[in-house]
């Protein structure tokens, strides 16, 4: 028989792994081939199994690949990896070309995406942001909101607005034509501040801009953005889930507000399950690290501490700290009238904290249910370690043994071990994972009962890019 002229896979039938050469060397019961049809190497050594084996030191998933990635070694990819956008690119001194590539998707996924309508848009903002995004967004994100059109009723998500009333004066009318058309209108108020003593308007979103930011995401359902466009810039049908949605951001992350484009900084709401409001607001630099940072508990107490490092830096102007301490004062004062809290760390958040079951590769920790005996989620083993390509794909057999791992933890019940290494893949990034990553994660979100994530990795991962502009709705 087959199986006495080479040994059974231990892992039988519901062996996972691809692997030509495993599948060679093993037996499956369920196999078809008929073994004798299968050439053994030349090469293959008879007395392996004599070989005593060899010492094991204690990993874990951190490991795989060299460790888990760290802020500075992924400062250093990230360098090579612009030293070569500047060498290929025709104009390396624009910031888009400096911060965009070529998203990992075929014709054919484009071609299947812009087939896809966009969903209904009911008159509740409310719902259609649900319909759109597939959650719901929390009371501070309204609040957030109300708190902008306070300041600027005509364009509360968007850059600040030159008009005639308030700017002209000074100006002749070409040049006020002139600067009413660019998209750096802050520059000419400086430029009005400094050279003519025209002290600069304060203005919300003057100071926003300050800081790099500017409100995107579900805030534009608010504005009315979406509002007529059945076809983007792309021309292509827009498809929301990816509506602002970073290289590295998890299926939990949805952004709301983004920085700059250079390290592709953004904020947004962290919830563990699409039912339920957010646990906190966090940030992450896409073109930096994988790392999503706590900032607050509510988008108030978020926006002000990213204000507060503002405020530390040594090479800040005069007029632009005057104008941050004056929003700092503004939203501390909004925040303290609808009470809500501005701490960094807030005990919802540190409860939270307690119910993590792992932190993963964001460091955001990953929350899934675990009853009394234990069940729910098991520690994803250890693996090897690598730290080139060429030991990578060495080393691609154990992690597909992972996998088949992952298939008879799902047998118990314990899930989260399939979230774990799903998540640790998708962070770790790269177009050879996602194959492993389309098996893992949405099977993993579906056992959990959150299937919304599940649509929305599936619809990234067909379109995952490293880019700063991934705004899905701009039309021209």
């Amino acid at each position: 028989m087959a199986s006495k002229k080479k040994p059974v896979c231990k892992y039988g039938a519901k062996c996972y792994r691809k692997n030509p050469d495993h599948l060679r060397d093993y037996y499956h019961p369920d196999e078809q081939k008929d073994e004798e049809k299968i050439k053994p190497k030349k090469t293959r050594s008879t007395d392996k199994t004599s070989e005593p084996p060899a010492k094991k030191t204690k990993k874990t998933i951190d490991d795989f690949f060299g460790g888990k990635k760290t802020e500075k070694s992924e400062e250093e990819v990230e360098k090579k990896k612009e030293e070569k956008e500047k060498d290929d690119s025709p104009d390396s001194d624009t910031e888009e070309t400096s911060t965009s590539v070529q998203p990992e998707v075929s014709d054919e996924d484009i071609e299947e995406e812009s087939d896809t309508p966009p969903p209904p848009s009911p008159d509740d903002v409310a719902e259609n942001i649900k319909r759109k995004f597939l959650v719901e967004m929390p009371e501070d994100f309204y609040e957030f909101w109300e708190f902008c059109k306070s300041e600027n009723s005509k364009n509360p998500n968007g850059k600040y607005t030159f008009t005639k009333r308030n700017n002209s004066k000074f100006l002749s009318p070409f040049t006020f034509n002139f600067v009413s058309r660019v998209s750096n209108v802050l520059f000419f108020l400086d430029l009005q501040q400094k050279y003519m003593g025209v002290k600069r308007p304060y203005h919300i979103l003057a100071v926003l801009e300050d800081l790099g930011f500017k409100l995107v995401g579900p805030f534009d359902i608010l504005a009315g953005k979406h509002k007529g466009v059945t076809k983007n810039s792309k021309g292509r049908q827009p498809n929301y889930l990816l509506h602002w949605r970073y290289y590295y951001d998890p299926p939990e992350f949805l952004t709301v507000i983004k920085g700059d484009d250079r390290k592709q900084f953004h904020l947004g709401y962290f919830r563990d399950d699409p039912a339920e409001m957010p646990a906190f607001v966090g940030s992450n630099a896409a073109a930096d690290s994988c790392v999503i940072m706590p900032k607050g508990d509510n988008l108030f107490g978020a926006v002000k501490n990213c204000i507060d490092d503002r405020l530390k830096a040594k090479d800040l102007e005069k007029t632009k700290k005057s104008n941050l301490e004056k929003i700092q004062n503004a939203i501390t004062d909004w925040a303290k009238k609808k009470n809500y809290p501005l701490e960094t760390k807030t005990k919802k958040m540190k409860d939270r904290d307690k119910k993590v079951v792992c932190k993963s590769f964001h460091n955001a920790g990953i929350v899934v249910p675990v009853d009394a005996n234990e069940v729910g989620y098991r520690e994803v083993p250890e693996t090897p370690e690598s730290k080139t390509d060429s030991e990578r794909n060495k080393n691609m057999e154990p992690l597909e043994e992972l996998v088949t791992l992952v298939q008879f933890a799902n047998d118990e019940c314990d899930y989260g071990e399939g979230l774990e290494l799903g998540m640790d893949l998708f962070c770790y990034g790269g177009k050879v994972f996602h194959s492993m990553i389309s098996h893992l994660l949405p099977l993993a979100y579906q056992f959990l009962g959150r299937h919304e994530y599940a649509q929305i990795i599936e619809a990234h991962l067909k379109r995952r890019q490293h880019d700063a502009d991934l705004n899905v709705i701009m039309k021209y």
